[in-house]
């Protein structure tokens, strides 16, 4: 079969088309943008995940971290651009779990010393931070174990009244690195008669609450 000119000008306007739109499209799946993070003392990846608007999870995945330790010196990378499905809002998300942690602080320690209400938003994050949990505020406050509910105010519904604000301020506090309880992953009433909890080690007592490792 032979060509004629105006058809071999046809194939190359059509080859050019499509070379034009192959580049395009390959442009447009250019991985999001990345910027990074210099740890300081007292960053975790709440705060960090706070002020860049991602969730802690988005920041674990972006550095392949196991856990959500992190430690001064380090160097993350913050994932942004992001704007696939269901992943513009993560950054409320992360502000989600932090009214979270207020409202439970407000619910379990109202009316104690603000030293204690810390100390409760200390007591979640450790067990975020721990393997024997799960690994975010939320499902840490609604965790279930064998029927029984990890915090009474999840139970009994106390936990959906709003935050004060020393709740808040606590929360934050707590957020950002603050740990009176040096490590305790529990907390109970004083005179409670719960075995197991008596026999856990002791770490701080303050107000009607003790913390313990």
């Amino acid at each position: 079969m032979m060509f004629m000119p105006n058809m071999v000008l046809r194939v190359c306007f059509i080859l050019l088309i499509f070379a034009l739109s192959f580049n395009v499209s390959v442009a447009a799946a250019d991985p999001p943008a990345k910027e990074t993070y210099y740890v300081v003392a007292g960053d975790n990846l709440y705060n960090i995940g706070i002020k860049y608007g991602v969730s802690h999870g988005d920041l674990m995945s972006a550095n392949e971290l196991d856990s959500t330790t992190i430690r001064p010196g380090q160097t993350l990378i913050i994932p942004t651009g992001r704007t696939g499905p269901g992943q513009a809002s993560r950054g409320n998300n992360n502000r989600g779990e932090a009214d979270l942690l207020a409202r439970l602080i407000q619910a379990e320690a109202a009316s104690e010393p603000y030293p204690a209400k810390v100390a409760v938003g200390a007591v979640v994050l450790n067990r975020v931070n721990s393997s024997l949990f799960p690994n975010s505020i939320r499902l840490v406050i609604n965790q279930v174990t064998n029927g029984t509910y990890q915090f009474t105010p999840v139970l009994n519904g106390s936990i959906n009244r709003a935050a004060g604000a020393e709740a808040v301020q606590a929360a934050q506090e707590a957020l950002s690195g603050a740990d009176p309880t040096e490590g305790a992953l529990f907390f109970f009433s004083t005179g409670v008669t719960d075995k197991h909890l008596q026999s856990r080690p002791v770490s701080m007592v303050v107000g009607k609450l003790t913390f313990a490792l």
